[in-house]
């Protein structure tokens, strides 16, 4: 049975009080894809305990201590990512192709003695896109009764519309969207009201004794998200008589997403008598800017093994965020033998044509452990573990209160746990094969779902989709010249999640009404490394 949240809001409360981002919104921003260098990506990302990569300065910042020389390298590829959704029988698919810039970075080592503790110190800057968005997603089936517009309904019946006046006057007024009269009242029940899709029953006396929308008949759904998290960071690292490696990461994070979404419906109403269609568009931007630190150390417990073992702590991410948002619906009624158009635009009503929010998200700790060797001088593996705890995500405003979300992400988001695994292998002296595996277990309960009365009233965006587990498998093939190198990987990264276009609520026998759009999400990636070392 799902879990519905329960907030308390205070009587009066301004409307910005009751904008709030929810466990779906943090969630696009935790975690992050493997992606770097070439030869990190065909590893797998598992080079923790291992080091002497770029990438390692984002996993474990000691990684970097390794080097003994220079370095510089620049990575671009291409993306192809695909959607599967079967929704009741009802398939589709979407792709979406792009090419990628994704890592450029040096490495400036200094040495500082064969018999000194202290070798090498090292200085290092990367960049690499830590999350890429580009992504097309669509479904659609029938929905057997089902639809937004009881959702709808539902929220004009959770803001307290109990008298006929009342409701009439949510239709006539000029801006029901800022009036103070209607900050209880959910952005998208109101656009509801307004369009003719949720309509009232009253008795002599003028009050409501029924609020009720329309029957669906099918809907269709359609996203394109763009944008991508990216991440530049600053590091020292320390060699240590040979044996023990030190270092700290600064990160910068910029982050950019914008997603455009259509949902419509065919309904009806008393037996067919009524038709009717609707179309919700929304547009949802956010951006933003972060910072994290990383410390780590690689040991290497006894002096004539090459065994090593990593561990590293990264500190939250410190996001300002701001999103930017704004809806259209459009309704087309046919009413026994009469036909009437609505059209419910935000932008005639929002200061800047679009709903504009500023927060905080903190992100969860995150903690790595690793451990490295290499067999008979020509194979390196590697073998890592991280977990951070979602549930423990903050949203926050500016002055540092709690966001009306932080409820369902408490409830609803989970510890997650990561495993990476890494094996390179030399095929001659010039030649290396890779290859590397990833998991990350599923980050959210699946009875989740986007409560929106309770966490953001502003929003106009039901959709949402519980992700599962995700995997990652990747190969890898390296060239090393005495001053050139080039890398290339191949990752085939998937993983599934149930999507619903709107929540339909549960039946008494305490089942979901809305079936679960089922989804296979694949990304193939092709990356391609120079450098030079020297």
């Amino acid at each position: 049975m799902k879990k519905k949240i329960m907030v308390l809001t205070v009587a009066g409360a301004l409307a910005s009080a009751a904008a709030a981002q929810n466990q779906y919104d943090a969630l696009r921003f935790l975690g992050n894809d493997v992606n770097g260098t070439a030869r990190f990506v065909g590893m797998g990302g598992a080079m923790s305990a291992l080091g002497a990569d770029l990438s390692t300065i984002s996993t474990n910042p000691a990684g970097i201590g390794l080097y003994r020389s220079n370095d510089v390298a620049l990575s671009f590829g291409f993306n192809a990512n695909k959607s599967h959704s079967d929704f009741s029988g009802s398939v589709m698919d979407e792709k979406r192709n792009r090419a990628s810039f994704d890592q450029i970075g040096f490495v400036w080592s200094t040495k500082i003695g064969n018999k000194t503790d202290l070798r090498f110190l090292n200085f290092a800057f990367n960049y690499h896109k830590l999350v890429n968005f580009n992504r097309q997603f669509a479904s659609k089936g029938g929905l057997n009764g089902n639809s937004l517009t009881w959702q709808m309904a539902d929220m004009i019946n959770g803001a307290g519309y109990q008298n006929k006046t009342n409701f009439d006057a949510l239709l006539d007024a000029g801006n029901p969207y800022t009036e103070s009269a209607f900050y209880d009242t959910p952005y998208l029940g109101v656009m509801g009201a307004r369009t003719g899709l949720v309509d009232v029953d009253w008795n002599d006396q003028g009050n409501i004794t029924r609020i009720y929308g329309w029957n669906g008949i099918d809907g269709e759904y359609y996203s394109r998200e763009t944008g991508s998290i990216n991440e530049y960071d600053f590091n020292i690292a320390f060699n240590v008589r040979d044996r023990f490696y030190f270092g700290a990461t600064l990160g910068v994070y910029d982050v950019d997403y914008l997603r455009y979404s259509s949902y419509g419906e065919n309904m009806q109403r008393s037996n067919g008598d009524y038709q009717g269609n609707f179309t919700l568009n929304n547009t949802y931007k956010t951006e933003g800017t972060g910072l994290d630190l990383k410390v780590g150390a690689i040991i290497r417990p006894f002096e004539y093994s090459p065994f090593r073992f990593g561990l590293a702590i990264h500190t939250p991410v410190w996001y300002n965020m701001s999103d930017r948002y704004t809806s259209v619906l459009t309704s087309n009624l046919a009413l026994g033998n009469s036909t009437s158009s609505y059209t419910e635009n935000l932008m005639d009503y929002l200061s800047g044509g679009q709903y504009a929010w500023d927060y905080r998200l903190i992100t969860p700790w995150r903690f790595n452990v690793s451990a490295g060797t290499v067999v008979g001088g020509i194979m390196a593996l590697d073998a890592e573990y991280e977990f951070e705890s979602y549930s423990s995500t903050k949203l926050q405003d500016y002055e540092g209160r709690e966001l009306n979300g932080q409820a369902a992400i408490k409830e609803t988001l989970k510890g997650v746990h990561s495993f990476r695994v890494g094996m390179e292998t030399k095929v001659s002296s010039a030649f290396s094969v890779r290859a590397g595996y990833h998991f990350r277990s599923t980050p959210i309960t699946s009875d989740a779902f986007k409560n929106i009365p309770a966490t953001d009233n502003t929003r106009t965006d039901a959709e949402y989709m519980n992700l599962k587990s995700r995997q990652a498998v990747s190969v890898g093939l390296g060239y090393r010249g005495r001053l050139i190198y080039a890398d290339v990987a191949y990752k085939y990264d998937f993983y599934k999640g149930d999507f619903y276009a709107f929540d339909g609520g549960i039946d008494q026998a305490g089942n979901l009404m809305l079936a679960p759009t089922k989804v296979n999400n694949e990304r193939h990636q092709l990356l391609f490394t120079v450098g030079v070392h020297f």
